[in-house]
């Protein structure tokens, strides 16, 4: 028996056939994508670190145009809550999906046309169908009957209003007010002007959630008790005749851009 022989073919056989390529560990498609960076990344001065900022820029500039928007306070139009120079967020995803501004709500929206040129931020008092009053015998603000205790956030020595009024909010509109009432210009000074000081559902921006500067007085802006016990108007009592409890939602989304208030009274 040729033991040299068999040797000769274990030793063959162990080995890979010559006519076998090693398989190629990137297919087409990463070796497009790869190609692709490679290019971006000579081309573009600063290369991948370049492309990796602007990425990011881009990506908070969506962010900023379709969720979270810094909102700067422009005025003491609603201290004590919110300081001039306070930043807060914006939630523009708030009235997206489901119910609209609800009373309580701090929100921001677009004043051009109503109180003035830019965007503004107040709290919300009456909703569409609502019966808004001021004052009754304590002199507070009277919401379908509802009398309203706004001491948690009233700027203190203000009055809640030093201006009577007594108005049915319409149908897909809002009644604000700012909360340091003697230094904000808000429905009560546009009564008598073209849409008697309603706001639009649709001007609304979003709803200020959070200060986040200075990180001192940073914190989650919650939506009073005292207008979550407010009753919904009665049905009848509004042109339109619906609840007031919160209007429909916005409609179309939200406002996009990142605007800032020239009002004086933001």
């Amino acid at each position: 028996m040729d033991t040299e022989a068999q040797h000769t073919e274990r030793d063959r056989s162990s080995h890979p056939s010559d006519s076998e390529q090693p398989s190629d560990p990137e297919g087409p498609e990463e070796r497009s994508r790869s190609a692709l960076t490679g290019w971006i990344t000579q081309w573009v001065p600063g290369g991948r670190i370049t492309v990796a900022v602007l990425g990011l820029l881009m990506f908070l500039l969506l962010f900023s145009t379709f969720v979270l928007q810094p909102f700067q306070i422009p005025s003491g139009s609603m201290e004590r809550g919110l300081r001039i120079g306070d930043r807060v967020l914006v939630n523009k995803l708030a009235y997206r999906f489901g119910d609209g501004p609800r009373r309580g709500d701090v929100v921001v929206f677009d004043g051009t046309g109503l109180f003035g040129p830019g965007d503004y931020i107040k709290r919300v008092v009456g909703v569409g169908g609502d019966h808004v009053v001021c004052c009754d015998r304590e002199g507070r603000v009277q919401v379908n009957g509802q009398s309203v205790d706004e001491s948690a956030f009233l700027y203190p020595g203000d009055r809640p209003s030093t201006v009577p009024f007594d108005v049915v909010v319409p149908d897909g509109t809002l009644f604000v007010l700012g909360d340091h009432r003697s230094a904000s210009s808000d429905s009560r000074d546009h009564l008598g002007s073209p849409g008697g000081g309603m706001v639009p559902v649709g001007e609304v921006i979003g709803r200020a959630d959070w200060i986040v500067w200075p990180f001192g007085h940073a914190t989650h802006l919650d939506r009073p008790d005292a207008y979550a016990r407010v009753p919904d108007a009665e049905a009848g009592e509004s042109p339109g005749g619906t609840s007031g409890g919160a209007v429909g939602a916005v409609s179309g989304g939200v406002s996009g851009g990142a605007r800032r208030s020239e009002g004086a009274d933001g």
